[in-house]
Formats: C-alpha cells, structure tokens, sequence
C-alpha cells in the first residue's frame, strides 16, 4: 500500500501527534461520552476523527454537539473495518489510536502509553489493560484473557487478547500489513493482530485506562452468528498470504486444524453435515499435504457459532 503520509497537516511537528479513531453506527447515546473521553485526556496531543458510517438516527446531532473539537467523516454504511479505514487514511499523526463508540478512555491513557513508547523505541504497538463493564456492572476476566507483552504471536493465535479501544499503533505498521480487513464482517481485529503479531512486539501497560462495555444487542460478537468461521478464515489467509517462517506456519496450522475441528463438531450436532464435512475435508488435506495448506481456499460456510468467545 502508498505510505501513509502526515497528510492535510502544515507542520511537520505534527506528525508526532495521535490521531485517535473513533468508528460509530447508530450510537448516538454512546458515541458523546466517548468523545468526551478522549477530550478530557491529560498531557496528549491530539486529533479525534469520527468516522460516521452511514448512521440513521441522531448520531449527525450528537456530532454536532462537538463541532470545531472532532473532525466528522461521514460515509454510507459499510461497517467497522471499512470506517477505521477510513480514519487512517484520513489521520494526520505519527501514532494512531482506536476508540470503539461504546468504549471510553481514563483521562491518563494516551499520555501513559505515549511515555512507555517513547522510553522502549523498540515497541511500534502497545496496548492497555482494560476495565471491563457488562450491563452496568464491573466484570473480572477469566484467566485465559491476561494480555500478552513482547512476541507473542503463539498466544494471538489461540484467542484475541488485543482491544482495538485499547492500543496506539504506529502508522509505520499499517504501511508493513495493511489495513482491516474489509471482507470480514467480524473477527477483522483478530485477523489484523496475527499479521502484526508475527512481526512485532506489542508492549503493555500495567494499569486499566481503557473502559471496556459490552452487553448491548449491537454488539459484533453478540449480533453475528458463527464467529469460529471468521476465526478459520483469518487463519487460513495467514497461511496463505503471508511469509511466516516454519515455526510460525507449524503453529498456525496447528490453531487451524484445532479450531476446524471444534467447529466441524459442533456443526454436527446442530444437523450440518455438510458444512461439518466440508472443513473436516480441509484439515484432513492439509494434514495430507501441508503445501497445499498454504494456498487452498476456505470453503463457505453456514451461520451457527460453536464458541462463545468474542473477537
């Protein structure tokens, strides 16, 4: 992809700022106190874009209530990987930084994590820990959901252990992998952390600054059936498209192969055979013939998740 240059700024200075990314569909109750979140952080220079996709109800006013603070994109609807997207071709800064409109940061986020990469220049990625809120109410993560710090690639392949709300990524990054990826309707953050992941150390901050809330109906992980199938699919495009070297494609094919058949299973017991069929056929190929593994296609497949974990 073209580098992502400190366009639309006049100072070259500039480029030393966050440009923060606030994706938002029909969320005008929430959207608010997210801008106001990244508003109140202390000792950060920033600039926050919304990028509206395409909503109808009164997102356009609550934006408005920010007027001459935020910068607003408006675009017809196309989902969230499509509208970071387009925040990080519209950002000015060295540093990017996402915000989901149902999240919220601690006013000491940005500035924290500015300092931990200034002081470990070897980190290009770090994250925060999170508070994790559900229907009002404060909630402990389980074990497996402790973040990851350094190479960590063996981990991010077992589950998401990044929060888009909670990392500030440097733009040299987006240039090496890519952007979201746009074809997945869910699991697209799952899919961008393995190609960063197998390149890069992900630092990590030892303190709970982002706000983490869930339990509303809109939510990825609760409104689209089958995530698993995204999960394989993210894998399966790692395998293919990307240069890991024999360890990395040995363990990546080990998750897929584990994940297929959890999958396959529980397509089974809800009465898909035939989709349980079709990736049982895949894994047995690539058991076969691991060559092939790195370029056969994934076959579609029906809705119906076998795992309840979110992306």
């Amino acid at each position: 992809m073209a580098p992502l240059l400190c366009s639309g700024l006049d100072s070259a200075a500039n480029c030393h700022m966050v440009s923060v990314i606030i994706p938002t569909y029909n969320r005008s109750g929430l959207v608010g106190e997210a801008i106001a979140s990244v508003l109140a952080q202390q000792d950060a220079k920033f600039e926050v874009i919304v990028v509206d996709d395409g909503s109808t109800d009164d997102t356009v006013a609550t934006l408005g209530s920010f007027a001459g603070a935020i910068r607003r994109l408006w675009q017809p609807h196309g989902g969230v990987s499509s509208a970071r997207n387009t925040g990080i071709l519209a950002a000015g800064g060295e540093w990017l930084a996402f915000l989901d409109s149902d999240d919220l940061w601690l006013p000491r986020k940005l500035w924290l994590q500015l300092e931990f990469l200034r002081k470990h220049p070897e980190f290009k990625m770090c994250q925060t820990e999170e508070i994790w809120v559900r229907n009002g109410h404060k909630l402990n993560p389980k074990k497996y959901h402790q973040k990851p710090r350094g190479y960590c690639f063996p981990q991010l392949l077992e589950r998401c252990l990044i929060s888009p709300s909670a990392v500030v990524i440097h733009r040299e990054i987006f240039e090496a992998v890519g952007l979201f990826d746009e074809s997945l309707p869910a699991c697209e953050d799952y899919d961008l952390w393995l190609r960063i992941g197998y390149r890069h150390p992900i630092g990590l901050i030892d303190e709970a600054l982002t706000i983490k809330r869930g339990g509303h109906i809109d939510q990825l992980s609760s409104a689209i059936p089958a995530l698993d199938r995204y999960r394989i699919q993210a894998l399966a495009k790692l395998l293919r498209k990307e240069p890991l070297t024999p360890g990395q494609q040995e363990l990546t094919l080990q998750t897929l192969r584990e994940k297929c058949r959890i999958y396959s299973s529980g397509c089974r017991k809800r009465g898909r055979v035939e989709d349980a069929d079709s990736i049982s056929q895949l894994f047995e190929s690539w058991q076969d013939n691991e060559d092939q593994s790195l370029t056969s296609e994934m076959p579609e497949v029906a809705s119906g998740s076998t795992n309840e974990r979110q992306c």
